[in-house]
């Protein structure tokens, strides 16, 4: 067939076809059709399937579908001879659908439309053609007829009832046919006769006739499936069950044979045993997975159920029940790798190395989870990396950013369609051990919805009692966790539920100082973005002083994650001049940062924002690490409003209510008017509005500026604060003043002032940064006032007596 034909064929099989509306000549008129010597009879109304692989057979097919779809369907009167001899009678067909499965096989779909009789072959190449004529059926309509339509519908629905492998619909089909010609067609189309008995049916234009000779096949049939019925109930109930099972076992090799499919499976099955018996597991596990091969054995291949218990085979004969990674601690090997990995973080590898210790003394100790929370770019991942090299396991890493299903973590039932394990059995398949260091990746970004919580399936997952049974919704069989190692990772504690937080050990990860920051540059991400981008030390060096002005003027956070992307732009610039012919190498000084990185990104804004009354200097803690905090307050006429802008949580307003009360209590100690606050309006707003701010540790922030405003007095620019005040006056201690003095440090504060129970917090602020700064520890506003103002709020108060 030629590529246009092929066109053709495939545009023309997708016509919609409505058999009802295909006219044939009835009486003494005939026509010309293709003939289809066929070795099933096919009745009118009735679909019928067929492969067509001859020549002659296929150019009838591309005929037909370029005409008028018709083609007559002429049962052959042996099927099993060579010589095939056509009965006189056979049935008008229309083609419903042409599909080309090779490109010289196709399959064809026709609908049966009349009956029709072959008056006489008229060629026979390069197919069968001959001229045909219509016949109708007729019916002298009586009682008799009605009551054989009963009694046919009725023995019908037995025969289906006994018959499984005949559709149910069909009963509701026969049920509302009430032409008599086309519910015998119907019946006799499917019923289990010979193709005689089902040519004389076809042959048969009288429909009384017709219906008389369908009942009494229907007799014949149901007292076969009854009798049938009745010896497999007896022989079932004579036979043991080693013997039915070896019957049915012989029965189906037996069909699979005749149908051709018994090498595949049985290869199949064979296959599996192997494997089931080479695969180490518990004998839970082994008795489960046999009695699913079993069932696999007994399925036919092309069912549904055959491919989800072939892929629950494979997941079980997948799994690491068994295998598992020698641990081989040496603590000081451990301690070499964790110090080539990771600068600093002493209190974090202490404790590491503790934990290491105390699973090389006893190795089957149910150890605690360890949670790593900090700001981005601390290192937290790469420090469990770490560990899983310096015991010598395999890492294993999973993100739970924004997981919302319950079965993310426990699986699907195997119900579904789809269904697959969580992500907890998922990863140990892929990393092929049961004792790695698996790393819980952002767990404080875990959420729930109607399709369940995840942090609570995590509960079974991270705690020690109970993990040892852990129970997937696929596997259903329980798998040990308790060897594995788990590290979580956070950026704050505040979103993880209390249950799961429980089962942790917290170990928070600071923020990194200017000098850490250096350092780390100088031993870690200069070389690592070197070799990234195919240069070499001799190629580019930097200068300590260009790296202070990358990290000052180009990054803002507590990590290094950017300071390794400005780095890595400075790298791919050189690269580029490199691969243009450059030969000499380069030195960024503290002068080309520009020239590589633009204008910087930061500027220091600390003394030109409080030049004017009214804005105070707070510090405050982000998930990414500590932040300067400028509090900005306004007055104007009005009538004693409070209003409070720059998408304040609800917390840091009522902070702001409690300062403005306190300030309007001690106005006339302040040396304020006490009546200046009927007639005015108050606005206090916290600049970059559309990042949402919370909390109660900028209160006494609020108030300063709130002082300053109303005294007109300027506070220092070099001063920054932190604290929660109440009504009386008392500073209460916050969190987070590690983070809170480094962003200090890095916008260039010298003094700070903190709640003083927050004063045993200092310890864990390096000593060079405590050298370079002021800390002023208070308990009242009262002291923190004048440290902000200094002299001229006291001039202020004695300037007011006077008047």
């Amino acid at each position: 067939m030629s590529a246009k034909q092929e066109k053709e064929t495939k545009e023309q099989k997708e016509l919609p076809v409505d058999p009802q509306k295909v006219e044939l000549p009835a009486g003494e008129q005939t026509k010309e059709m293709p003939i289809i010597p066929s070795d099933a009879v096919l009745f009118p109304h009735m679909v019928m399937p067929f492969m067509v692989h001859e020549p002659g057979l296929l150019k009838l097919i591309d005929d037909a579908l370029s005409s008028d779809r018709m083609v007559a369907i002429v049962a052959v009167k042996e099927p099993k001879e060579e010589r095939k001899e056509l009965y006189d009678i056979g049935t008008a067909a229309v083609i419903l659908k042409a599909t080309r499965i090779e490109p010289d096989q196709v399959r064809v779909v026709v609908q049966g439309v009349s009956r029709i009789e072959l008056l006489e072959i008229i060629s026979d190449k390069p197919y069968l053609k001959g001229k045909v004529q219509v016949l109708e059926d007729y019916l002298a309509h009586d009682i008799e007829v009605d009551a054989l339509v009963a009694s046919i519908r009725q023995l019908f629905t037995k025969v289906l009832e006994l018959s499984p492998q005949l559709p149910g619909e069909l009963k509701a089909v026969a049920l509302g046919l009430d032409e008599p010609g086309a519910l015998a067609d119907l019946v006799v189309s499917h019923l289990n006769v010979s193709h005689q008995e089902k040519q004389d049916v076809l042959e048969t234009l009288d429909i009384k006739e017709r219906l008389q000779k369908i009942h009494q096949l229907l007799l014949k049939q149901l007292e076969i499936l009854e009798l049938g019925q009745k010896i497999q109930e007896e022989v079932r109930g004579r036979m043991e069950k080693a013997q039915r099972e070896y019957y049915l076992r012989e029965q189906l090799k037996v069909i699979r044979k005749e149908l051709g499919e018994a090498e595949g499976i049985e290869a199949e099955v064979e296959e599996l045993k192997e494997k089931l018996a080479k695969k180490k597991l518990p004998d839970y596990v082994r008795k489960e997975a046999e009695k699913e091969l079993k069932r696999l054995a007994r399925i036919h291949p092309t069912s549904a159920e055959y491919t989800v218990i072939r892929n629950y085979l494979d997941w079980i004969l997948e799994l690491p029940w068994e295998e598992s990674t020698e641990d081989h601690i040496d603590l000081k090997k451990a301690k070499k790798i964790l110090d080539q990995d990771h600068y600093d973080l002493e209190k974090v590898k202490k404790r590491i190395l503790e934990y290491l210790a105390v699973r090389k003394l006893k190795p089957d100790v149910k150890g605690p989870i360890l949670c790593f929370v900090g700001p981005p770019g601390v290192g937290k991942t790469s420090l469990g990396r770490s560990i899983a090299k310096a015991l010598g396991r395999k890492f294993l890493r999973i993100s739970l950013g924004g997981v919302r299903d319950e079965a993310e973590i426990r699986g699907h039932r195997r119900t579904y369609v789809g269904a697959m394990p969580g992500r907890i059995i998922q990863g140990l398949k892929r990393v092929g051990v049961n004792n790695p260091v698996f790393m819980l990746d952002e767990i404080d970004k875990i959420g729930a919805d109607f399709r369940g919580d995840p942090a609570a399936a995590l509960l079974e997952v991270l705690d020690p009692e109970q993990n040892k049974n852990f129970s997937d919704h696929y596997l259903e069989i329980p798998f040990d966790l308790s060897k594995i190692i788990f590290i979580a990772t956070a950026n704050m504690l505040d979103t993880i539920p209390g249950p799961l937080l429980d089962r942790m050990e917290v170990i928070e990860i600071p923020g990194y100082t200017e000098e850490d920051k250096l350092k780390i540059a100088k031993y870690y991400l200069v070389p690592r973005q070197l070799d990234a981008h195919g240069l070499t030390k001799e190629n580019l060096k930097f200068t300590d002083r260009a790296l202070l002005q990358i990290i000052r003027y180009y990054t803002r956070e507590a990590g290094v994650r950017n300071l390794e992307r400005e780095i890595g732009a400075i790298c791919r610039a050189v690269a580029k001049e490199f691969a243009e012919g450059r030969t000499e190498p380069v030195k960024v000084r503290l002068k080309d940062v520009e020239k590589y990185l633009g204008p910087p990104k930061y500027l220091p804004e600390v003394a030109e924002r409080v030049k004017v009354p009214g804005v105070a200097i707070g510090l405050a803690w982000t998930p990414v690490g500590g932040e300067i905090l400028f509090v900005e307050a306004t007055k104007m006429k009005g009538s004693g409003r409070l209003i409070l802008t720059g998408k304040l949580g609800d917390v840091m307003r009522e902070s702001a209510e409690a300062a403005l009360s306190y300030v309007r209590s001690r106005a006339k100690e302040l040396g304020i008017d006490e009546d200046i606050f009927q007639k005015i309006d108050i606005h206090v707003h916290v600049p970059s509005g559309a990042v949402p701010k919370d909390g109660p540790s900028a209160g006494i922030t609020i108030l300063t500026a709130l002082v300053s405003l109303l005294t007109e007095q300027t506070v220092r620019h070099d001063v920054a604060m932190t604290g929660e005040i109440t009504l009386r006056g008392a500073v209460l201690p916050v969190g987070g003043i590690k983070e809170k003095v480094l962003a200090a440090k890095s916008a260039g504060i010298k003094e700070i002032i903190i709640p003083k129970l927050n004063e045993k917090d200092l310890v864990e602020i390096p000593k060079e940064v405590r050298a370079k700064l002021v800390f002023h520890p208070v308990s009242r506003v009262e002291e923190a006032l004048p440290i902000v103002f200094g002299k001229k709020l006291k001039r202020r108060r004695a300037a007011k007596k006077k008047t």
